[in-house]
């Protein structure tokens, strides 16, 4: 079955230059355009599309409205923006509407590859019972407003870390948090961090970005969780675990994205437990309780029991969604079954999954070997089992330092 895809522009030209440039897809995309906001919903109403890549700025009914409307029609639709940058302003007004954002000019790699990377995010909800969980779930939340700012800021080729900083600047609360996060023992800066440009600076727009991003997303769930649910709990595990899974990549000899990748895999592996907590409150009060009465580890377990899904799958789709990076939606997907990771190979996917398993036992000042919650097939076939002792006393060095700095 062909994917159905609609294009949304009010210039005639742009819609026959994405049919041109897009020509080569059309055994497999169902493409439809549209000249306005009316006419894609009208088109969505005959044959509702899976992908919506609308531009922002349209007479009548904007791109921010369209995407409001099919957010509540049609919940279930990948809902992406094709903007300029001059457009900012109207992004930000669309922000709670859009999953992605693609800047204009775009060429058809770069489409292709958004679009085709929104289908495969469907191929993750792979068993009957996700389909269904992530159906009542409804509209998944989209991407905070702060990040996205940010990222349109990056997108210009005049970003510099002063501008990120002075983004962040604005927001008060954010900088505070920020300013707190970086001068905790788990980034190990050598002076006293003062504005979030100098964060930018020593810790890189990426990490900054990302905390950005993890307190934003934390912040939209601190009202709506199960009874019961530790958000603070989860929030110092998640910060915990990115800053472990950044330093095993540090020490295995990644490259810079790969650190990168791994910070954010780690800071963001366990979305998925927001999303649950605040959609089916009382089946996860009911699933906390459970996995206290059994074993912390057996979580994942009573969630599918309950669900019939885990946080792991629901958090790697979100991220998906929003177009995190695959080594990041990876992170959240495998973080406990990494064996169901093609790679046999160090990377992301490993950090977060080592960094987890170890932050878990020297957080509780427990020392066992082996480590429960590792994989230690998969790390075998990983080869990389003689590396644990130093990552061991890495993260420990990690947690103590934070304890000790808090």
């Amino acid at each position: 079955m062909k994917k159905r895809i609609l294009f949304v522009d009010d210039e005639p030209n742009v819609l026959q230059g994405l049919g041109r440039m897009l020509r080569n897809m059309r055994h497999e995309w169902d493409m439809q355009f549209a000249d306005s906001g009316a006419q894609a919903l009208a088109l969505m109403e005959r044959k509702p599309a899976e992908v919506v890549v609308t531009d922002m700025r349209m007479p009548g009914m904007d791109g921010g409205e369209l995407l409001h409307r099919i957010k509540d029609l049609y919940p279930q639709a990948v809902r992406i923006v094709l903007s300029g940058h001059s457009e900012k302003e109207m992004v930000m007004k669309a922000v709670q509407s859009a999953h992605q954002y693609l800047a204009k000019p775009c060429d058809a790699d770069t489409l292709k590859i958004t679009v085709t990377r929104a289908y495969a995010l469907r191929e993750i909800l792979t068993r009957d019972a996700l389909r269904r969980l992530v159906s009542r779930i409804g509209s998944l939340p989209s991407l905070p407003s702060l990040y996205t700012e940010l990222l349109e800021e990056l997108r210009s080729p005049r970003s510099s870390t002063d501008a990120a900083g002075r983004i962040i600047s604005r927001d008060l609360g954010m900088t505070s948090k920020v300013l707190q996060l970086v001068n905790s023992a788990f980034f190990g800066l050598p002076r006293h961090i003062e504005t979030a440009a100098q964060a930018a600076r020593l810790l890189g727009l990426e990490t900054v970005k990302a905390l950005v991003l993890g307190i934003e997303v934390f912040s939209k769930f601190s009202n709506d969780c199960a009874p019961g649910f530790d958000l603070q709990g989860l929030w110092s595990h998640s910060l915990a675990v990115g800053a472990a899974a950044k330093l095993l990549a540090r020490q295995e000899k990644l490259d810079k994205e790969e650190i990168d990748q791994a910070f954010v895999g780690g800071l963001l592996h366990d979305v998925g437990k927001l999303v649950l907590a605040s959609h089916c409150p009382e089946e996860y009060a009911d699933i906390l309780e459970t996995s206290e009465s059994e074993d912390a580890s057996d979580l994942s377990k009573a969630e599918h029991r309950c669900l019939g899904a885990g946080h792991a799958e629901v958090g790697a789709y979100l991220l998906g969604l929003w177009g995190l990076p695959d080594p990041v939606m990876e992170a959240a997907a495998f973080h406990h079954a990494p064996s169901f990771h093609p790679s046999r190979t160090f990377g992301p996917v490993t950090a977060v999954h080592a960094a987890n398993a170890l932050v878990n036992v020297t957080g509780e000042g427990r020392e066992e070997w082996p480590v429960p919650g590792l994989d230690m097939g998969f790390l075998e076939e990983t080869n990389v089992v003689d590396r644990l002792p130093a990552w061991q006393k890495a993260c420990k060095s990690l947690v103590q330092g934070e304890k000790a700095d808090g």
